[in-house]
């Protein structure tokens, strides 16, 4: 070969890009900028969504109270008196709301307020469950009676309002449930310390109320219809789960049999929550005549949905533990059944019960099958302790969401946001257990 012949070649550099590097790289650098955009765009709307389920849900952990001095007097709530309990339930609230409109007269008489609002405009500005709490006082103490007794009422809904900004002087003037005169009548008792606004421990523990009295609704009757299934769930989704796992994944054969229940398994963690609700419709409650809106059909119908999704997840933890651990086991003389109970079976427990977790918190959160076997019911007694509690009419916290979501008082979009909340920081707590159950019990081999 001639010098000029191996002279003509181009001479190139490592340090130089060609022109095929630079459109590479120029197309991994936009790659990187696509998968920016799309994350900082999902960011975006979860903050969105936080910050207005926040914003509309933390002022009903806040609650107005009017307190007042009511005297009881003998000769309405025992006409006879004897201090029969029986006797005095015959007086019914609407004979013990004028007891709290004269409480609160005698209160504006004190402070020198005067106002020509009616007794029963001037009544309004207290909640209507403040009757039913005086009659269940006196009939727990009926020798209160003929005494005067300091009560913290729960204030009217729009008068609640008020106070968190929603309802203001001009909008009273346009609403026939509260007027201009009874909020001055409450920036009256703001200045004598007789309303205040405080921390609402009865949004967590009382019951849920009718359409009227939305300022005294509560989660209890659903938070305890959500334990209660969660416990139906737990009980028994895990142990058939892991133990369907155990058999498809441990001691069956490959057959057609087993490739068809591994096909429907899947296909089954893909079917929409509204079929479970059918299904738990026409078995437990037109078959085998489960009451409606009991926690034990809601919690059935709950685990038919996550057992799915606990099998899935059961068999990838166990295929995860290697196969030289199950070679080892059996090479030094342990059964097919010890092998697995004690070797394999501890190794993918943290995977087991983080799938455990997931598929209970799934539940937790699921909505349309619960609507088809009735707990969307108005329910107010709270459930009886297990296990007569299980067949007992409860509610479920996505069930009382999207009930208050259905009323139009403005006061029952409030209570709605703030059970999401609810919701969401107990779907946290149970993804953050998970978490710490995987980082507790795992195991490197």
């Amino acid at each position: 070969m001639s010098d000029a012949t191996r002279h003509s070649a181009p001479r190139t550099s490592l340090y130089t890009l060609s022109p095929l590097t630079k459109r590479r790289n120029a197309t991994e650098k936009r790659f990187k900028v696509y998968g920016l955009i799309a994350i900082s765009i999902g960011i975006l709307a979860l903050l969105v969504l936080l910050t207005s389920i926040f914003s509309n849900g933390r002022s009903a952990f806040m609650q107005t109270y009017v307190t007042l001095d009511v005297l009881l007097p003998a000769e309405k709530l025992d006409k006879n008196g004897n201090r029969d309990i029986e006797e005095m339930k015959a007086v019914s609230t609407f004979g013990y709301a004028p007891l709290i409109t004269n409480a609160l007269i005698s209160r504006l008489d004190e402070i020198g307020f005067a106002t020509d609002l009616k007794k029963k405009e001037i009544g309004a500005i207290v909640s209507k469950e403040a009757a039913a709490q005086l009659r269940n006082f006196v009939l727990a103490n009926p020798d209160s009676l003929d005494t005067t007794v300091t009560f913290e009422f729960l204030a009217g809904g729009r008068i609640d309002g008020y106070m968190k900004g929603r309802v203001d002087h001009e909008s009273a003037a346009l609403d026939n449930k509260v007027s201009p005169e009874q909020l001055d009548i409450v920036d009256a008792l703001i200045e004598t310390g007789s309303l205040e606004k405080r921390f609402n421990w009865a949004f967590l523990t009382a019951p849920d109320a009718s359409g009227q009295r939305p300022e005294a609704a509560g989660l209890g009757v659903a938070f305890l219809g959500s334990l209660y299934m969660m416990v139906v769930v737990l009980f028994l989704a895990l142990p058939v789960g892991v133990a369907a796992s155990i058999y498809l994944e441990e001691f069956s054969k490959q057959s057609r049999l087993t490739d068809i229940i591994e096909v429907n398994i899947s296909n089954l963690a893909a079917v929409p929550s509204i079929v479970y609700g059918i299904l738990g419709l026409a078995i437990f409650i037109n078959f085998a005549g489960l009451p409606q809106s009991a926690p034990i059909v809601g919690g059935l119908v709950l685990t038919l949905m996550t057992l799915p999704t606990i099998i899935i997840s059961t068999r990838a933890s166990l295929k995860s533990v290697p196969p030289s651990i199950r070679d080892a086991a059996l090479g030094v003389g342990a059964s097919k059944m010890q092998t697995v109970f004690h070797h394999v079976l501890p190794l993918a427990a943290p995977g087991i019960l983080t799938g455990t977790i997931i598929g209970l918190a799934q539940a937790l959160g699921e909505t349309a099958p619960l609507l088809l076997i009735g707990m969307v019911a108005f329910v107010r007694e709270y459930p009886a302790g297990p296990p007569e509690g299980f067949f007992d009419p409860a509610s479920a916290l996505p069930v009382q969401v999207y009930n208050w979501t259905q009323r139009a008082d403005p006061a029952f979009v409030e209570r709605a946001s703030g059970a999401i909340i609810v919701l969401l920081i107990f779907l946290i707590l149970m993804n953050a257990v998970a978490v710490l159950l995987r980082r507790r019990f795992e195991r490197r081999w």
